[in-house]
């Protein structure tokens, strides 16, 4: 079913032409990657899709009733709400719904109008088929998926977070709202490895509709199913997975430019012959072929490369075989409420020529530890050594340290005073920067803007240790492969902080992992650490199903016992029945009962058969509290909820540990109705 269908479309700003000629068709449970170069329209593309923007010709058509999920990019929520409730509120009549039954429900105490009868139940069966009942677990799901727990997003207050945190809960929020379309612009910013994989996967679970802005060629490469590909003024469709749209694109390519060579060896030939028999003996052919030439169209050059971002990075002096040494280094930093340590005992050599990826959760040190291996901040506990002959060249996340005040152009002219302006024009337009813009101050700049003149910055200087956190953040495609190249290019040392799976599965020859207020070293490339941890979760979650299995089959036991002391109750109480009809068929002889009198051997077995049923409960009780006290020894062991496979295992073993309470109140009340028995037999 087509959701979104565009013919044709060109948008114009005044003068300026946006794009033109975009033809697209938009089918239901279709994954679009969009991708191009910043500044060639792809939010232009997202504004024409949600209707905020009419195109100045062609067509756009949207199937009726169509709802759109779009991230607030300004993520502006009152400080005062929670998590929970930003969230929840993405179902919008739903939760007005919920409140309204609420308050009909306390109503029908006082009324019991027929009137008032057939709303409530008009308006349940609404909630019910909207899907109200399970609006609370979705809730809970997506902010479990992106990072935050559940039960503390209902006390926690957006007015707390940091802008990366916000952009979480924003994500969160526009996963959770019910809608056709998901329009997600890059979703995977500020996001963990770990978070990013669960977004990954519920995206492919989804059967929504997703349209993605992103530059994360990792991420599109599990997500995507379909591509639009922004270049050359106008957006390109290929069907296919991202990397098939590579192989299309570059076939696309050479198929273009052996027309467009071809053409142009004719238009040569042709030149030459009317040049050579213009005014000779042949001045009638060589005009009638100057006429064809003229009225021939011409095939535009194929779109390459041209403008790509041009990235040196020079290595400078050779430094010592040990760039930065860390000796027993606590990582803490100051907050209102004391000193918080975020690392511990980190003891770690960056050794010449690494190029290290440094991984872990958001939140979790990695900037700080960076700040203290450089001395920008101070270790806690432990001591720092750089190496003597050890220089760095440093990009921050923020970008902060780009004179806001400045322009483009003086920010690079300040750091080399001696070149001339055509130097300093020639370094930025290596950059993407040329003519008047170069004249923009940095302050007004966006954040790819940005990221391109601290890069242009970085080129000037010549150090041995490169330092990079988040340096593909608002980077396109085009700009992070030229980083990429200059990095495997770069003849020192590289310390990287980055969500870019593909630029880490390229580079990396070591990978520092922080977890648990830990530093772990693991001494192999990116992509072997990556399988490394797929094996643990797969095994991680074999564990799992066990447990699960092995509670299972516990349980059914258990059932298959309890089964049993059920029949042996029956049967004692059986012989107790008997018992007392016998005795009461003797004392009654002479009222005319035919009554035996019960013999000692049947009060004997009364007796065993409550003596056994009270020994099968006590040990049943003892046996279900040796399994709580198990599973909650399990439950409190702290490395349980370090990944998803222990969330997982953790969730089996909570449901076990409630079967097992109910189990256990049962059991006591069976043990304390068969001792009563006993006690009963014995009087």
């Amino acid at each position: 079913m087509t959701l979104i269908s565009i013919g044709n479309a060109r948008v114009d700003f005044g003068a300026t032409e946006i794009f033109r000629d975009i033809s697209l068709t938009v089918g239901s449970g279709d994954r679009w990657a969009v991708v191009g170069r910043n500044g060639t329209g792809k939010t232009t593309l997202v504004r024409l899709i949600t209707g905020d923007l009419t195109p100045t010709s062609g067509s756009v058509a949207r199937m009726p009733g169509l709802r759109v999920a779009l991230m607030d990019q300004h993520r502006c929520f009152p400080d005062g709400m929670t998590l929970w409730e930003i969230v929840a509120d993405a179902f919008g009549d739903l939760r007005s719904l919920e409140a309204s039954l609420a308050t009909q429900a306390a109503n029908l105490e006082h009324d019991h109008g027929e009137e008032a009868m057939e709303k409530y139940g008009r308006d349940l069966e609404r909630f019910e088929r909207e899907g109200g009942y399970q609006m609370a677990a979705k809730v809970d799901a997506v902010l479990m998926g992106v990072g935050f727990d559940p039960e503390a997003a209902r006390a926690t207050s957006i007015g707390t977070l940091s802008g990366g945190e916000r952009g979480r809960v924003a994500l969160a929020r526009q996963l959770a709202t019910p809608a056709e379309i998901l329009l997600l612009d890059e979703p995977t910013n500020h996001l963990d490895l770990e978070t990013t994989a669960w977004l990954e996967q519920y995206l492919r679970d989804t059967d929504r509709t997703v349209i993605c802005i992103s530059h994360d060629r990792a991420f599109l490469a599990v997500m995507a199913n379909h591509v639009l590909h922004f270049e050359g003024g106008s957006a390109f469709s290929y069907e296919g997975s991202y990397e098939s749209f590579l192989i299309q694109r570059e076939e696309k390519r050479l198929t273009q430019q052996r027309q467009f060579d071809k053409q142009q060896s004719k238009i040569q030939s042709e030149t030459d012959y009317i040049a050579r028999n213009l005014a000779g003996q042949n001045t009638k052919q060589a005009k009638g072929r100057r006429k064809l030439l003229a009225r021939m169209p011409r095939l535009s050059a194929p779109i390459g490369g041209d403008g790509v971002m041009a990235l040196r990075l020079s290595a400078g002096d050779r430094s010592g075989d040990r760039v930065i040494e860390a000796e027993h280094v606590t990582v803490a930093v100051e907050t209102p409420n004391g000193t918080r340590e975020l690392l511990r005992d980190v003891n770690v050599v960056l050794e010449r020529n690494e190029v290290v990826a440094l991984v872990g959760p958001n939140g979790a040190g990695k900037s700080t530890l960076i700040k203290t291996l450089v001395e920008e901040h101070p270790a806690h506990a432990g001591k720092v050594k750089m190496g003597p002959s050890t220089t760095v060249a440093y990009y921050r996340q923020d970008v902060g340290h780009l004179p806001l005040d400045s322009t483009i152009y003086e920010a690079i002219a300040t750091q080399r005073p001696l070149w001339e302006r055509r130097q300093v024009q020639g370094h930025l337009g290596r950059f993407g920067y040329s003519g008047d813009e170069v004249q923009r101050t940095i302050g007004t700049l966006s954040g790819g803007e940005r990221a391109r003149v601290a890069l242009a910055l970085l080129t000037l200087s010549t150090n041995n240790l490169l330092i990079l956190d988040e340096p593909t953040n608002h980077l396109d495609v085009e700009s992070i492969e030229a980083l990429e190249d200059a990095i495997e290019a770069y003849e020192g040392s590289c310390l990287i902080v980055s969500h870019d799976r593909a630029v880490l599965r390229g580079l990396a020859t070591q990978v520092w992992e922080v977890k648990d207020q830990k530093l772990i070293i693991f001494p192999g490339s990116f992509v072997e650490w990556e399988a490394l941890r797929a094996e643990n979760k797969i095994k991680a979650e074999k564990d799992a199903r066990e447990i699960s299995q092995r509670e299972s089959e516990k349980n059914a036991k258990v059932r298959d016992r309890e089964r049993e002391l059920q029949r042996e109750r029956e049967r004692a109480d059986k012989a107790k029945e008997q018992a007392y009809d016998k005795s009461q068929g003797k004392h009654g002889s002479k009222a005319g009962h035919a009554h035996a009198a019960p013999t000692s051997n049947d009060v004997r077995k009364a007796q065993r058969a409550a003596d056994k049923a009270l020994s099968d409960a006590e040990l049943r009780v003892s046996m279900l509290e040796a399994k709580i006290a198990g599973i909650t020894a399990e439950l409190d062991d702290v490395t349980l909820y370090d990944s998803p496979a222990g969330i997982q295992k953790a969730a089996v073993l909570g449901r076990a540990l409630d079967d097992a309470r109910d189990a256990l109140d049962d059991a006591v009340h069976d043990w304390t109705a068969a001792g009563e028995h006993v006690q009963q037999l014995k009087a």
